[in-house]
């Protein structure tokens, strides 16, 4: 079964989530802690100085998220991240950015290069919110695909969306924003997976992030492309080929 949902609106809820801190450096992990403990609805609920003593309790209480030095005598956060992978978020604080391209393989959320400071740790609370609010909207409502409509159930009814309708269709990880005149709506599933069922057969991807309508497409200027709406969006170097005669005027 997939799932869909409407975005959080800004305010509009105040969810609690779960986290484990690990780092062997003790001022760094204090450093961390103390970051934390401004945004109270953020519970730490562990703390380790070692991947090996983290790991047990990671287990078994299963936090929403995990803070994790990747650079640690024996188990380093990388290993310690492999065997916990049904951990929804992951946040990597390092010294060293060349890890950066590992940690990425590893589903992370975010990865942020020593020394954290309070502007850019608040970067990563923000995309950790937004992303776990996400997670736990998606099992509120489901969509079911038509041959040309997509159903969605919320509450005890059903909104029913015209394909004709989506504008276009953005990534946001393991997320999809599809874009309406009206809403936007956030399907918890890749992007490159949903553009592959029947009823998306007409959208064509132009970037990493975007797909869109290919009778919805008027104009392609530069590395820009313009929608029939004059929504403009950015267009990936390649992709530029496949779009190369869709229509007389790109």
């Amino acid at each position: 079964m997939q799932y869909i949902y409407t975005m959080q609106q800004p305010g509009q809820i105040n969810q609690h989530f779960s986290c484990i801190v690990v780092d062997d450096d003790e001022i760094d992990l204090l450093t961390v802690l103390a970051f934390l403990s401004e945004y109270p609805h953020i519970k730490v609920t562990g703390f380790f100085d070692s991947p090996a003593k983290a790991l047990e309790t990671i287990t078994a209480t299963q936090p929403d998220a995990l803070f994790l030095d990747v650079d640690m005598p024996g188990m380093n956060g990388l290993q310690l991240r492999e065997k916990l992978m049904d951990v929804p978020a992951c946040v990597f604080i390092t010294s060293y950015p060349d890890y950066a391209v590992e940690s990425f393989e590893k589903q992370v959320l975010d990865f942020i290069v020593k020394p954290v400071t309070a502007t850019r740790f608040a970067k990563t609370i923000q995309r950790l919110e937004e992303y776990l609010l996400l997670r736990k909207k998606a099992s509120l409502l489901h969509h079911t695909i038509g041959a040309d409509t997509i159903f969605i159930r919320e509450g005890h009814g059903e909104i029913k969306l015209q394909l004709h309708d989506i504008l276009y269709l953005e990534a946001m990880k393991d997320y999809t924003a599809v874009m309406t005149a009206e809403r936007k709506y956030m399907v918890a599933t890749p992007m490159g997976s949903l553009i592959q069922a029947k009823p998306f057969e007409q959208f064509i991807r132009i970037h990493r992030s975007y797909a869109v309508p290919k009778h919805f497409i008027r104009r392609m200027s530069g590395d820009e492309l313009e929608l029939e709406n004059a929504i403009r969006l950015p267009v990936g170097r390649t992709y530029k080929e496949a779009l190369t005669g869709l229509k007389t005027d790109l």
